[in-house]
């Protein structure tokens, strides 16, 4: 059994964060971050920002002059001042409108927050404010919870309430893309628009892989002979071609593969042309066919992938208002395999020399057959390829 002081109150001191170099913690007034969050922006420099959320007001006076209210809010920082949009009579808006002001550019201790009432002489009524000692404004960084918005009185006004929230926050709070920014102020049209969190996420990247396997009911415009035909296939400003079929034949066959890069969101086609070999300058186009990458299926492993037809948009040769008309009763088909790989290393080098082989899909790897150690014992008559040239023997590797 325990003895009496097991039970007794004590003394704890919990470290609520992460540890400073210095060996201050980091913790509480919305600070308390873990690593899995801390590690999703700490590749970009975090920018601080000012939010003002203005939610909704309530019970706001009528103007004794016209009998009625047209309210808005007007947010002001210094010189800086963001309004929402205006309401005609009523006394109870809601505007639910995000003001973000850039903590460099911040040159004043308060934040003054007005309720106006548009008057027709052309000077708008003032119905109240709430002020904000800059000093009080709590930090909130993500993932910790949004800050609740609370319903304040209107100083120096008749009556009436409104619904803020006003926190201190980084490029990475979800309501950065949304506010509207005192560093856009002055930019008026598609400018504003353009304003957008500055936590950028890298686009997934893909291995397009496109078999071209074979053709049928392949026509040149010399009906005399049969074409000599390639396939073109272009993702973006990639483009690949196959080899001329050897053979002059309706049924031309290739099985050759073409390896492209895509990433998401795809935004691009792949566009597949037929052309006939007329000449060694001359090149004819016999179909065309587009098709979104959302189409194809997308693997990690070793799975086959089934092939399928496809119908090209075909041209016929006649001339008719100097442009070749579309058929569209028959026309050429072509047999493609095609999908997006996910397993492998996508980098930024030209797809046919590729110099990392070796798949990131664990199930793809091969089984390995042994071990290899290498040990370098010595090295002699190195020629630095910097003037700053470290050799580490121990590791065998250069910097």
């Amino acid at each position: 059994m325990g003895t009496q002081d097991d039970y007794k109150i004590k003394d704890t001191k919990p470290e609520l964060g992460e540890r400073w170099p210095h060996g201050g913690v980091r913790g509480g007034g919305g600070w308390i971050t873990n690593e899995r969050i801390t590690s999703t922006y700490d590749l970009v420099e975090q920018m601080y920002y000012l939010y003002v959320r203005v939610v909704k007001a309530q019970n706001l006076p009528p103007n004794p002059v016209t009998g009625s209210c047209d309210p808005y809010v007007e947010v002001k920082l210094g010189n800086y001042k963001g309004k929402t949009q205006r309401f005609e009579k009523k006394t109870n808006p809601e505007w639910n409108q995000v003001f973000a002001f850039s903590k460099e550019k911040i040159q004043s201790s308060v934040l003054e927050v007005f309720v106006r009432d548009r008057e027709m002489v052309g000077r708008d009524d003032y119905i109240g404010k709430v002020v904000f000692d800059m000093n009080e404004v709590p930090t909130r960084v993500p993932p910790d919870s949004p800050l609740a918005p609370q319903w304040y009185r209107l100083e120096d006004g008749r009556r009436g309430e409104v619904m803020l929230a006003v926190w201190m926050g980084t490029q990475a709070d979800e309501a950065f893309p949304e506010a509207w920014h005192s560093d856009a102020a002055s930019v008026h049209g598609e400018g504003v628009f353009s304003v957008r969190s500055k936590v950028y996420v890298s686009p997934k990247l893909w291995y397009l892989r496109v078999n071209v396997i074979e053709a049928q009911d392949v026509e040149s415009e010399d009906k005399s002979q049969l074409p000599q035909v390639f396939v073109k296939v272009q993702v973006g400003n990639q483009i690949l071609k196959t080899k001329v079929c050897p053979t002059r034949t309706i049924s031309p066959f290739w099985n050759e593969d073409l390896l492209f890069v895509a990433a998401e969101p795809f935004e691009e086609q792949l566009v597949i042309t037929v052309e006939n070999k007329v000449s060694a300058s001359k090149d004819e186009l016999i179909g065309r066919l587009n098709l979104p990458l959302n189409v194809f299926e997308k693997r990690l492993d070793h799975r086959a992938v089934h092939s399928r037809w496809f119908n090209l948009e075909r041209f016929s040769f006649g001339v008719m208002d100097g442009e070749r008309r579309k058929e569209h009763k028959f026309s050429t088909r072509i047999h493609l395999r095609a999908c997006l790989e996910g397993g492998y290393h996508v980098l930024d080098e030209s797809t046919m020399y590729i110099s990392d082989q070796r798949p990131t899909a664990r199930q793809l790897w091969k089984q390995p057959i042994g071990i290899l150690e290498i040990g370098i014992l010595s090295a002699q008559g190195l020629l630095p390829a910097k003037p700053m040239l470290i050799v580490w023997l121990s590791t065998g590797k250069s910097g």
